[in-house]
């Protein structure tokens, strides 16, 4: 185990690295270059959920990639400017730059700490650690929203399993613990998900392909406007 002020230095300088990623908010920055603010329409959240409402699926998946990737590459770059974190088959500066990712993602400064939920990076981060778990349960979360028919179900549930997986197959709870950090986060940010689907104003997720099931559902006033394009008061 490196010395106490190494530990501090790779904690602090993996933090640094995950959290300015996490800050370059795409979602934010494609709707300002459009000249508008994300997080005043569709659902408030500055993240590639709300592109696919407010934008477009293309430009959602777009996002999705960039946030997925910024994690990813915050995880590798941690990894190789401290090599000394190493223990056993898991780098724990890639973890903790990860989170700083996810952390990023959801509170950036610049944005008055309001962004996005952080799924996309949290998934960028386990694909820093094991692209097979990844591939799994991106699978795995895929079958919960289309059984659950709400996609915020998929964070929730994997804020819960990924800390397990890692801990499972690493045989150590250390990396699961770090994790955590994001887990929690996450699902802080989801909390008026909850709220919404008990009141029925939670978008279902066959919206992406049934828009007008979903317009329809929420009772579009017939002036050729959709009510997921408006400006949230």
């Amino acid at each position: 185990m490196p010395p106490m002020k190494i530990m501090i230095n790779i904690v602090l300088g993996s933090l640094i690295i995950g959290y300015s990623f996490g800050c370059i908010n795409f979602s934010y920055i494609l709707s300002k270059l459009k000249g508008f603010d994300i997080r005043k329409f569709g659902s408030g959240n500055a993240g590639a959920s709300n592109v696919v409402i407010v934008m477009g699926k293309k430009a959602g998946f777009i996002t999705a990639l960039f946030d997925i990737f910024k994690a990813y590459l915050a995880f590798r770059l941690a990894q190789l400017a401290f090599p000394e974190a190493m223990s056993g088959d898991i780098n724990y500066a890639g973890v903790i730059a990860g989170v700083g990712a996810v952390l990023g993602h959801i509170f950036p400064f610049y944005m008055g700490f309001k962004g996005g939920k952080g799924l996309a990076c949290f998934a960028g981060t386990v694909l820093g650690i094991n692209y097979v778990m990844f591939i799994i349960l991106f699978v795995a979360a895929l079958v919960i929203a289309i059984i659950t028919d709400y996609i915020c179900f998929a964070p929730i549930t994997m804020a819960f399993v990924v800390p397990v997986a890692v801990g499972v197959v690493y045989k150590t709870w250390v990396p699961s613990a770090i994790i955590a950090v994001a887990s929690l986060a996450i699902l802080y940010k989801h909390r008026q998900n909850i709220a919404r689907i008990r009141s029925g104003e939670e978008l279902r997720f066959h919206f992406l392909w049934r828009r007008k099931d979903e317009s329809e559902r929420f009772g579009i006033i017939d002036d050729g406007k959709d009510i997921f394009n408006r400006e949230v008061k």
